[in-house]
């Protein structure tokens, strides 16, 4: 294991007001983390008001400078994030290491960003009258991320807000509590003062909820579930503070009959079954004409075949566990469910066995076919690697399955018709839309986020996170009178 960090014992006993944190595919305890009081909350965010006025300041080369410092840390210790990313979340250690990598970016990528936080000038429609805009940081902002990706998002949402001139109290998620401390670790080791970056670790309902709805708190950026989004979005709305927050998904792809199938079915072993399918983006629904449903099933059944299962640090192993018993019970709750509403399970479907899988939580790489929109399976979002195929008979018809969905966070379409892909660019009700691409394929410079029950507030990343974590600010001036 990497270097424990300040905030982790590891003794072998149990604490009161601790996580224990397992490793989900060996369920060791990793180590005790302890949690934060109410009362610690409130002091950390009086900490980081009191930061703000000195960091908002900070002159830009030299916030960029620790910004740059910060990303050569982690990649010089990034062997050993990888080695504790898997152990914490159960992600392979080739997944691990790629999630390091994109966060990197998504460091140098931001600090270079807010270089151009720049308002606009505006002629005025008044004689010797100067007219422009410009951008402010709002202050104290909470940001709170999920177990999925506990480096790559903390990164893309801390690095704009920080060097927009922000101050920060992230709370990490309770299965990935070690990441989450040691990321702040590393930037204090890069040289960030005191309280512009401050940890706070528990669950939602004690440790969230004082964070989100406390009046200091200006802006929260949020990754989850959409319950719990909704949720933040109430409780924060109530002191009017700004809410981004980046939720469910039940993603489709949509396969035509002059789709490339082996391009599809390279694409599909990640969207769908990486990260043991635990990612918003997860392509959760494969929705194909008849025509050549039977082709893409047999390539789908032959993908899961080469799957490996198994201990994410282990040699050859390409899907790791699930986080928790939680989770695995979850998932098969709506294998099941798929089962009885009339889906055809065709592979997978069920829990794991045997001395590599007996200890974790390990699920079967699951592919349903005949599943149609009516069913549990196509509506809610799974979080899991469950496939569902849904046949259509025509191109409209394929449309407006995408679109029953509750959610509008990704979509994609393989085909070599143009006509036909920007159709669909232009009708699917989708915040991210792909044409010959998976469904969780994002770039930083670009702006991420869902609509529907996807979504609420504005995207991250691109030129929107800028905007998030900013103010827009008008000043006219009378040089001439």
């Amino acid at each position: 294991m990497p270097a424990s960090t300040s905030n982790v014992d590891t003794l072998e006993t149990t604490k009161p007001e601790v996580i224990v944190d397992v490793n989900p595919a060996t369920s060791e305890i990793i180590g005790h983390v302890p949690k934060s009081s109410v009362q610690e909350v409130s002091q950390t965010i009086e900490n980081a008001q009191r930061a703000f006025q000195e960091w908002r300041n900070y002159p830009y080369p030299d916030r960029m400078r620790i910004f740059a410092r910060f990303a050569d840390l982690i990649r010089k210790d990034s062997e050993n994030l990888a080695v504790l990313l898997t152990q914490e979340q159960g992600k392979t250690l080739n997944e691990a290491r790629k999630e390091i990598n994109e966060g990197i970016r998504a460091i140098e990528l931001f600090s270079g960003e807010i270089g151009r936080m720049n308002g606009e000038k505006i002629e005025s429609d008044r004689k010797g009258f100067i007219a422009y805009t410009l951008r402010s940081p709002l202050g104290v902002t909470a940001i709170v991320t999920p177990w999925n990706y506990p480096v790559s998002i903390p990164l893309w949402k801390i690095a704009p807000c920080v060097m927009s001139g922000n101050t920060v109290v992230f709370k990490p998620a309770s299965f990935t509590p070690i990441t989450g401390t040691k990321i702040v670790e590393l930037l204090r080791e890069a040289g960030m003062p005191p309280y512009v970056v401050n940890c706070v670790l528990g669950d939602g309902s004690s440790v969230g909820d004082s964070l989100v709805r406390d009046h200091r708190v200006k802006a929260v950026s949020f990754t989850g579930s959409t319950e719990v989004g909704t949720r933040i979005n109430k409780l924060a709305s109530e002191h009017q503070a700004r809410v981004q927050a980046e939720m469910g998904g039940k993603n489709s792809c949509v396969v035509l009959e002059d789709a490339d199938l082996e391009l599809l079915t390279k694409d599909l072993v990640s969207a769908a079954f990486g990260v043991a399918g635990q990612k918003c983006t997860a392509t959760s629904l494969l929705i194909v004409t008849e025509k050549i449903e039977a082709e893409v099933l047999r390539r789908v059944l032959k993908l899961v075949e080469n799957i490996k299962v198994g201990n994410g640090m282990n040699e050859g192993v390409t899907m790791g566990p699930v986080v928790s018993q939680d989770r695995l019970d979850s998932i098969l709750h709506y294998i099941e469910l798929g089962k009885k509403e009339g889906a055809k399970l065709m592979a997978g479907g069920f829990r794991l066995k045997g001395s590599e899988y007996d200890k974790g939580f390990f699920v079967a790489p699951t592919v349903f076919k005949d599943v149609s929109m009516d069913m549990t399976i196509a509506q809610e979002e799974i979080f899991g690697p469950v496939l569902s195929i849904i046949p259509v008979s025509t191109f409209e018809e394929a449309i407006e399955v995408v679109n029953k969905s509750k959610y509008g966070l990704s979509s994609s379409i393989y085909t070599r018709d143009l006509t036909k892909a920007l159709d669909f660019v232009q009708r699917v009700e989708t915040g991210i839309t792909h044409v010959n691409i998976p469904t969780n394929h994002i770039e930083y410079q670009l702006p991420f986020g869902g609509i529907k029950d996807s979504g609420i507030g504005p995207p991250e990343q691109g030129k929107s996170a800028i905007e998030f974590f900013t103010a827009s600010r008008t000043v006219y001036v009378r040089y001439s009178w």
